[in-house]
C-alpha cells in the first residue's frame, strides 16, 4: 500500500514559492537602494525613480527599439526620469541590474521612457519627489466664448496633430478645437484631428471628461497619430486649400533632437519626422494666404526656419515652446502643457476655466483680432520659466495673421 505524502513534503512547493518569493523582494529591494544610493542630493529632490518587476531575457529589447538598448544577461531595470514635467525626449536612464545576483551592470542614458505606447503594470514608482498636483480645491468656472450664429466658414482649415499622446496633449488639442469651432468660426469638416491610436485613448488611459469644465471631449478625431496619417492630412487639402485660405498647424505631443536635427515623434514607437521631412511635406500645398503654425513638442524651434523657409503660403508664422535644444514642460497639475495653454488662451480671451487673463494681449483693441505675434508675446511673458519659446515670420504680415481675420 502506497504511503501518504507526509505534511512536510505536501508544503514544500509552498515553502519553495513562498522562499523564491522572498528572495525576489530581497532582491528588488537591494536594487532599488543601489538605485536611490546613485542620485545625488539635488537628484533625490528632482529625480522620479520606476523599478520594472518584470525580468527581460538575455538579447531582449529594452524600451524603444531606435535606442538600441540591450539586455546583456538577465535583467531588472530601474527607470530614473530626470525631469519629470518635462516632455519626452528629455534625459533619463535606464539602470541594468543582473537580475540574478542584483548588482548595477551598467547605466545607460536615454531621452525615452522605457516602454513604446503605455506604460506596463509591472513599472512601478517606488522614489516619486516630483508629482503632479492633483485634487487642489480651486474655483473652476466656465469659458465663455463668444459664438457666431453665422455659418462655419469654408476658408479656414486646421491640422491639430500629437503623435505620442498623454492626456495632457490631448487636452490641449481639446482647448483649440474648441476655440476654432465656437469663436473663430472653423468648421469641423475643415479640421484634421490626428492622435494617438484615432480615439481618446492615450499613454495614460482613457480620459473621462474634459478638465477645463468637466463636459465630455467633442474634438472629432479623424485618424491616429501616425506620420502617415498627418501626411494624408497634407495630401487631402491640396485638392480643398483656395488660394485666399489660412491653415492653422498645431502640432503637440513629443519631440527628439537627434542626428543634428528636430523632431517630431509619432505614434506608435517614437519614431522621428524631422524638421525638414515635415517642412517639405507642407511645402507641396499650392499657394495659399496665410499659415499659422503652433508647436508645443521638445525642440520645437527646430522646425520654426525649415517651414518659414519653404512655405506656400504668402505670410507664415511659427510659435515653438522650447528651442531646437530644449525640452518644453507641463503645468504643475499636469493637465496642459504650459506654452500651448497660454497662446490657445491668448486666442480664446481667458483659460480653459474661465478666468481672466493675467493681461490684453490685443496691442490694437480697435481690430478686434489676436494677431500670431500678440499669442506669442502673451505666452512668452507668462511661460514656465524652464522653457525657451521662440517665434520666427517670413514677414510683418506673417506676424499680422489672426485666426479671426
Amino acid at each position: 500500500m502506497a504511503k501518504r505524502p507526509t505534511k512536510a513534503r505536501e508544503n514544500q512547493p509552498r515553502r519553495k514559492a513562498r522562499e523564491e518569493t522572498m528572495r525576489q523582494m530581497k532582491l528588488i529591494d537591494r536594487v532599488q537602494e543601489n538605485a536611490f544610493s546613485t542620485l545625488t542630493r539635488q537628484q533625490r529632490a528632482s529625480t522620479n525613480l520606476f523599478i520594472d518587476e518584470r525580468v527581460y531575457r538575455s538579447g531582449e529589447a529594452i524600451g524603444p527599439p531606435m535606442l538600441e538598448i540591450v539586455a546583456e544577461r538577465p535583467t531588472l531595470l530601474v527607470f530614473a526620469d530626470d525631469k519629470p514635467r518635462a516632455n519626452f525626449a528629455h534625459p533619463c536612464r535606464y539602470f541594468l541590474y543582473d537580475a540574478e545576483s542584483g548588482d548595477l551592470d551598467r547605466i545607460e542614458p536615454a531621452e525615452f521612457p522605457p516602454f513604446v505606447k503605455a506604460p506596463p503594470s509591472t513599472l512601478k514608482p517606488f522614489h516619486q519627489p516630483v508629482q503632479f498636483l492633483n485634487g487642489l480645491s480651486l474655483f473652476r468656472s466656465e469659458l465663455q466664448l463668444v459664438q457666431s450664429s453665422q455659418p462655419p466658414l469654408s476658408d479656414r482649415h486646421a491640422i491639430l496633430y500629437s503623435g505620442m499622446s498623454n492626456q495632457r496633449h490631448l487636452n490641449d488639442l481639446e482647448f483649440l478645437y474648441r476655440v476654432l469651432v465656437d469663436k473663430y468660426r472653423f468648421d469641423p469638416a475643415n479640421i484634421y484631428a490626428l492622435s494617438y491610436d484615432g480615439t481618446l485613448k492615450t499613454q495614460d488611459g482613457m480620459p473621462t471628461n474634459w478638465p477645463g469644465n468637466k463636459t465630455p471631449y467633442r474634438i472629432k478625431l479623424t485618424d491616429q497619430g501616425t506620420r502617415a496619417a498627418l501626411e494624408a492630412a497634407v495630401d487631402a487639402l491640396k485638392a480643398r486649400i483656395q488660394r485666399n485660405d489660412l491653415l492653422l498647424v498645431h502640432t503637440n505631443g513629443h519631440g527628439s533632437y537627434k542626428a543634428g536635427t528636430a523632431n517630431l515623434n509619432t505614434y506608435p514607437s517614437w519614431l522621428p519626422y524631422a524638421a525638414n521631412e515635415f517642412a517639405d511635406k507642407l511645402a507641396e500645398l499650392p499657394a495659399y494666404r496665410r499659415l499659422i503654425v503652433i508647436m508645443q513638442q521638445c525642440h520645437s524651434g527646430g522646425f520654426n526656419i525649415p517651414i518659414i523657409n519653404k512655405s506656400k503660403a504668402d505670410a507664415t508664422s511659427v510659435a515653438s515652446a522650447a528651442t531646437e535644444f530644449d525640452v518644453s514642460w507641463s503645468t504643475p497639475d499636469g493637465d496642459w502643457d504650459k506654452f500651448a495653454l497660454d497662446w490657445i488662451s491668448a486666442q480664446a480671451g481667458g483659460d480653459p476655466f474661465g478666468h481672466d487673463l493675467y493681461f490684453d494681449p490685443d496691442k490694437k483693441p480697435d481690430d478686434d483680432k489676436i494677431a500670431a505675434s500678440e499669442a506669442f508675446n502673451y505666452a512668452e511673458v507668462v511661460q514656465d520659466p524652464d522653457d525657451s519659446p521662440n517665434f520666427s515670420k517670413s514677414s510683418a504680415a506673417g506676424a499680422a495673421i489672426a485666426l479671426g481675420a
